[in-house]
């Protein structure tokens, strides 16, 4: 994105911004909303067959929509190879008449799709909304019953709706391409989608945070639009220079950002609702290097590429304090982004080096490319010694360990707390952001025993558990709260698009966390 035109641009996303979803009661039997002329497409669900059973199942509005358009489904369905597995579509377009003989589809949707929703678990009906989405690019209104009578299932659709609705915005424009539908229409029993509107929205700005190109990315410009996020959403926020941060002792986050022209920011954004009895204050702390080259300890070329995404823990922080806002969560929730550029310069911090972090706490520099750590010491410190948490969370693309264990699929979780694990992973399962535990495995402290400091901040080459280690670190400036850890590394960035993630930034984490805070805490 041009400079000229990047500081313009509100990289940020609300409710309203998201394709707009209604609800409208009735059956496809007898709505007349299927004759308006402004309704594109008809969508309905199909299943796979049960055991001893032919061809796919229809679900809700299914078997109707047959009957009305006048056509054989399971014949349908086999000639176009439709299986009904979560997530596949299948698009018929029908034809209209030429002469003066009418045919039974005649005044309807001329495109139906028949959506697989699987087994119809709210992970199936998420992978149906995003096919949805990805089938109806450019359409003015399409109408569905998938997810019609399914509670929760229903909220699971509208979010994979909307998280396969998203595009990357243009680094050229600032805008993403086309979308899909004006409006998707859900025709029967449905809940009110505005929950799953706003978990969507924070999703979106965590994934168009991380995909904006780093040259526009600086610390700086990443604070600024942090700030104004906050402040048109009524929130509180501080942002610390260079200056403040040397007063104030954030030693890792100064060091980490010494190579580079674009000097380091400390973003901290309050959201703070009216006090209720049990309300409880949650800090997420997230990683944010705008870029990381590795530092001194440079990384391969093609280890760079993917390196805009670095910031992509401090994108689900934000996006995390916003969407708590924008749902009226009841406990307090204090967002910190620690934003700094890991370049290559003649002020770099070097391995052997020793830094004094926030708090005092002394760390011997092992490698470079392990700057994250140490920023994220820097927060965690001063949220520990200063903000008074509850609950203390960090979400960082911390190690390439955690990927190499867990791939990318799974977020890696560490935790000494049972309870605070399991109820992690319980919301990240109801996101379809799934967590996995890894041990804190207390043998492995003495890998970051330091001769020469408080600590080292890698363990020694070959010592292997990467991702523990680097737990274990971070464990240490907790000061004893509540306190987990999540290493998005693998699950934060995606190779390819697959249902409702895309390709590149998928914005890991936002959703999981809210879900978390609004029904785990």
């Amino acid at each position: 994105m041009p400079a000229d035109r990047a500081a313009d641009a509100r990289v940020w996303t609300s409710a309203s911004d998201l394709p707009a979803v209604a609800v409208v009661p009735g059956d496809v039997a007898t709505s007349p909303l299927l004759a308006e002329p402004d309704v594109d497409a008809l969508a309905v669900p199909v299943a796979p067959p049960a055991e001893a059973e032919d061809g796919v199942q229809p679900r809700a509005g299914t078997a109707e929509a047959a009957a009305r358009y006048g056509i054989d489904l399971s014949d349908l369905a086999e000639r176009l190879g439709a299986d009904g597995s979560a997530g596949s579509v299948h698009t018929v377009h029908l034809p209209r008449a030429a002469g003066a003989t009418p045919l039974p589809w005649d005044g309807l949707p001329p495109r139906l799709l028949l959506v697989g929703v699987g087994e119809g678990t709210p992970r199936d009906l998420r992978r149906a909304g995003a096919a949805i989405a990805r089938a109806t690019t450019g359409l003015a209104r399409v109408v569905t019953t998938v997810g019609a009578g399914a509670g929760e299932g229903a909220r699971a659709l509208v979010e994979g709706y909307l998280l396969g609705a998203y595009r990357h915005p243009s680094a050229a424009t600032g805008k993403p391409p086309q979308g899909p539908a004006d409006v998707l229409v859900l025709l029967g029993d449905h809940p009110l989608p505005d929950a799953a509107r706003h978990l969507a929205a924070a999703t979106w700005t965590a994934r168009a945070l991380a995909v904006t190109p780093s040259s526009t990315k600086t610390p700086a410009w990443l604070a600024e639009q942090a700030a104004t996020a906050a402040r048109a959403a009524g929130l509180d926020v501080d942002v610390l220079g260079p200056d403040e941060l040397a007063a104030r002792g954030f030693g890792g986050l100064l060091a980490v950002g010494r190579g580079s022209a674009h000097t380091p920011r400390f973003v901290e954004v309050r959201y703070a609702p009216p006090a209720r009895r049990g309300a409880r204050h949650v800090v997420v702390a997230g990683k944010g290097i705008t870029y990381d080259t590795g530092g001194l300890a440079v990384k391969p070329r093609e280890s760079m590429v993917a390196m805009k995404t670095d910031m992509s823990g401090a994108a689900v922080a934000l996006a995390t304090v916003l969407g708590a806002a924008a749902l009226g969560l009841p406990h307090r929730v204090t967002a910190l982004l620690p934003l700094a550029e890991n370049a290559v310069g003649g002020a770099s911090y070097r391995p052997g080096d020793v830094l004094r972090v926030h708090g005092g706490t002394t760390v011997e520099v092992v490698d470079t490319d392990a700057e994250g750590r140490l920023v994220l010491a820097d927060a965690l410190a001063y949220a520990a010694a200063e903000l008074q948490p509850d609950v203390l969370v960090d979400v960082a693309t911390l190690t390439g360990a955690a990927t190499l264990g867990l791939g990318r699929g799974h977020g890696a979780l560490f935790t000494p707390d049972d309870a605070l694990a399991d109820a992690l992973v319980a919301a990240g399962e109801a996101a379809g952001e799934p967590l996995w535990r890894l041990p804190l495995v207390a043998d492995y402290r003495p890998l970051l025993d330091s001769r020469v400091a408080d600590v080292r901040h890698v363990a020694d080459r070959g010592a292997g558990a990467g991702a523990i280690t680097a737990a274990l670190f971070l464990e240490r400036f907790a000061g004893g709260r509540r306190w987990a850890h999540l290493d998005i590394a693998g699950p934060a960035r995606a190779t390819k698009d697959a249902h409702e993630v895309p390709e590149g930034a998928t914005g890991f984490g936002a959703r999981a966390l809210l879900r978390w805070i609004a029904e785990g805490l």
